[in-house]
């Protein structure tokens, strides 16, 4: 399909969760690729702008839901002030109760307004606990590449669709020690129980590597009960920082740019540290990576996955906020010696 010329100014709506959002960085840089001259508008959390600074033609307009965007007429208002931008197409990335009335508002308009396919119906047979669909799914950056696709695009998405790393700020160069230790990035958390890896475990991960001093642990959170466990472990461990409300969110992109290797679970800080091609290990409870949300550009042999063959229904849920009885201990089949291992083979590994 030929560009689509027609198209100058490109509303992108995606306005949460953290790791969806972060997903359309590499997705919306393929796309800049062959449009040279496409001006995007990204519909978002202000808070998310950071992880679109590098692109060029790329601006964030805010989706004050809870303000003067709230309900009905709050959402005409953000049409009205949307459309005042000369948007000429717009690509719904997210599909949600707000995105289709604005798609009401746009098709009365006669503006191009295409949405995704979150393929609700493949995802409730590949989490069922009967009848399971066992086989991977389309990624969610397939799926939005197929959105753009539907309006005209041609997209060259790669491994290379990754962000420059960017230059440490005083109050990260502060914060973190200066040698020639490793830089490792650990997030231990995640919006769920299920695919949260059990903290005692991950204690004995932090032991581990601490005790080999070689590596710069840098734990990542949010939130005063996050926040408290964190700081205990930087108070046990030598070689632990937290870095919890201690620099910006723009800051800890920074940082994530800059590690070596990062830790996470099936969670937003996997694709922050993916955005930048950084080497990225998950760990997978009752979620599984053939949901499609897997980080863009990594390797599946850094997935460390529970043992399906002990919970053979997983995974139990798309999200983790869903699972049998006994599912609970479902990581647990993902041992402290194996992430360790893992951890060191990566950031060993030769970088060419």
């Amino acid at each position: 399909m030929e560009n689509n010329a027609t198209v100058k100014h490109l509303l992108i709506i995606r306005l949460s969760a953290m790791g969806d959002v972060a997903m359309t960085v590499a997705v919306v840089m393929g796309l800049l690729r062959k449009n040279p001259t496409l001006k995007i508008t990204i519909l978002t959390r202000k808070f998310f702008a950071p992880m679109f600074a590098q692109l060029p033609r790329v601006q964030i307009y805010e989706a004050d839901v809870k303000g003067r965007h709230k309900g009905f007429l709050g959402l005409f208002k953000l049409y009205k002030e949307l459309k005042a931008l000369q948007i000429t197409a717009v690509a719904d990335l997210h599909n949600v109760l707000r995105s289709n009335v604005l798609k009401r508002f746009f098709k009365l308009s006669g503006i191009p307004f295409v949405q995704i396919n979150k393929g609700r119906a493949e995802k409730k047979a590949l989490t069922a606990s009967k009848n399971k669909a066992f086989m991977q799914l389309e990624t969610t950056q397939q799926r939005y590449e197929a959105v753009f696709s539907k309006l005209g695009f041609q997209l060259e998405v790669d491994e290379s669709c990754s962000l420059a790393k960017e230059k440490l700020t005083d109050t990260i160069l502060a914060l973190v020690p200066q040698d020639s230790k490793k830089w490792i990035g650990i997030a231990p958390f995640a919006a769920f129980a299920g695919k949260t890896y059990p903290l005692e475990l991950m204690e004995e991960v932090l032991a581990t590597l601490d005790a080999a001093d070689t590596y710069t642990l840098l734990l990542f959170g949010g939130g005063e009960q996050e926040q408290s466990v964190l700081e205990k472990w930087e108070n046990t461990y030598a070689n632990c920082t937290s870095v919890v409300k201690k620099i910006s969110f723009k800051e800890e992109l920074t940082l994530i740019s800059n590690l070596d290797v990062m830790l996470a679970m099936d969670s937003g800080n996997a694709h922050l540290s993916a955005l930048y091609g950084v080497p990225t290990i998950t760990l997978w409870g009752v979620t599984h990576p053939y949901a499609g949300f897997y980080p863009f550009g990594q390797p599946m042999a850094n997935a460390l996955l529970a043992d399906r063959e002990k919970f053979p229904l997983i995974p139990t849920s798309v999200y983790g906020n869903k699972f049998p009885e006994g599912y609970e201990k479902a990581m647990e089949t993902i041992v402290p010696a194996m992430v360790v291992q893992k951890i060191v083979a990566v950031a060993n590994a030769p970088l060419y």
